[in-house]
């Protein structure tokens, strides 16, 4: 018999947050096991999440009894595939109706989840939709292998659950959300720093890091005889060969330009950081120049090849909101900034991929040649460019 008490009582527990359970993955454990103490019979409970991301459709969480809740990931292309447009969940996202099945009726011989759960000794399964304020349809699937099935108290007990939990999910979800966007628009640190509180203009932090500025060689020509469609696909085939690289080293992707890429590898204040992160800087570029070289694309009859240039430079800078009353940029600005700026123009001109200042080039001992001093528009002494010694052969 179902305890009407205790579901009241984790119904108010998620609507004051589940305050219990530190993660949504930990939330659903504990009431998925509340419920079973509730006299509620459950076996295995899903939960389907739409997200707002440039990669990821939907996130879920599985609950069997006994075991850690497992947590994953779809992409766009599930909703093509036949896990979900054969499951009853996708009637459920986008229909935001209840389905109830027996996974040994004939009726599921359809939905090949209802199959997999009837291998299990499934005898009910009960989907129903969590509908968030914006009226989008997220799912719930719940079952049990008690012969005969949920009694109609239980099945009443679980919907009886649902305005709570789909409250819950909907403000983890949209936290969830503002911190992935601005993870893939702004960059972690600076998502981090947004999120924080740090939303006011001129509220700058000063920051020592090394600085990568590149761009991508010959894009005018190759933006006006390409249609703009196929520039694009180029430039995000482009800068993946970059990202990954400056991501997986410690860097941080700041702002994309039209072909231009602005990134900071943060050094800490001891002095004995500066060569390791330097290091790891200049091994991300190396990796970079690898990954544009190798980089083909055919448009008709012909494959286009791409060359870039980066210029590597460490120094203060301000990092924070620059912009119109109403409208910031989280970025950073800075004589070193512009410096490394001019130093990735220099690169082309000299033909170089990589280059760097010689306050980069000292913490990289060995891998570069002198290359000059060169006059900087801004600066009033000449600067000493150095290049990596493996590109001679291309100056």
């Amino acid at each position: 018999m179902v305890n009407t008490a205790k579901i009241r009582d984790i119904a108010a527990w998620l609507v004051d947050g589940a305050r219990s359970a530190a993660t949504p993955a930990g939330m659903m454990a504990q009431a998925c096991e509340r419920l079973v103490e509730a006299g509620v019979p459950l076996w295995r409970v899903g939960v389907f999440i739409r997200t707002l991301h440039p990669e990821i459709f939907g996130r879920s969480f599985i609950w069997r009894p006994g075991a850690e809740v497992e947590t994953g990931t779809v992409g766009f292309d599930f909703l093509d595939s036949p896990a979900f447009t054969q499951s009853p969940l996708s009637v459920v996202v986008t229909e935001g109706i209840e389905v109830r099945a027996d996974p040994f009726s004939p009726l599921s011989e359809g939905f090949p989840i209802l199959l997999d759960l009837r291998a299990e000794g499934v005898t009910d399964y009960l989907a129903l939709p969590m509908t968030f304020m914006d009226r989008t349809a997220h799912a719930s699937s719940w079952t049990t292998t008690r012969p005969g099935g949920f009694s109609d108290d239980e099945a009443d007990a679980i919907r009886a659950l649902m305005p709570a939990l789909s409250r819950y999910t909907e403000i983890v979800s949209l936290r969830r959300t503002a911190e992935m966007l601005l993870d893939t628009y702004v960059g972690n640190r600076a998502g981090e720093r947004i999120l924080g509180g740090q939303i006011r203009r001129g509220h700058t932090d000063t920051m020592h890091a090394a600085i990568w500025l590149s761009d991508l060689r010959g894009f005018t020509p190759l933006s006006d005889r390409l249609p703009a469609e196929t520039v694009v696909e180029i430039l995000n085939h482009y800068f993946d060969c970059q990202v990954a690289a400056i991501r997986s080293h410690g860097g941080e992707v700041l702002k994309f330009m039209g072909d231009g890429l602005l990134a900071v590898f943060p050094i800490a204040e001891q002095d004995d950081d500066k060569a390791a992160v330097c290091g790891r800087v200049l091994d991300a570029a190396r990796q970079s120049r690898a990954s544009v070289d190798a980089l083909e694309y055919r448009v008709g009859d012909a494959t286009e090849r791409f060359r870039f240039g980066v210029a590597l430079h460490v120094g203060q800078l301000l990092y924070g909101n620059i912009g119109g009353a109403d409208r910031l940029d989280f970025t950073c600005i800075g004589p070193a900034v512009n410096l490394a700026a001019r130093l990735e123009k220099i690169a082309g001109r000299l033909k170089r991929t990589v280059v760097a200042s010689e306050a980069f080039a000292r913490f990289c001992s060995g891998a570069w040649a002198d290359l000059g001093a060169f006059p900087i528009a801004g600066f009033a002494a000449e600067q000493r460019v150095f290049g990596l010694q493996d590109e001679a052969t291309l100056a």
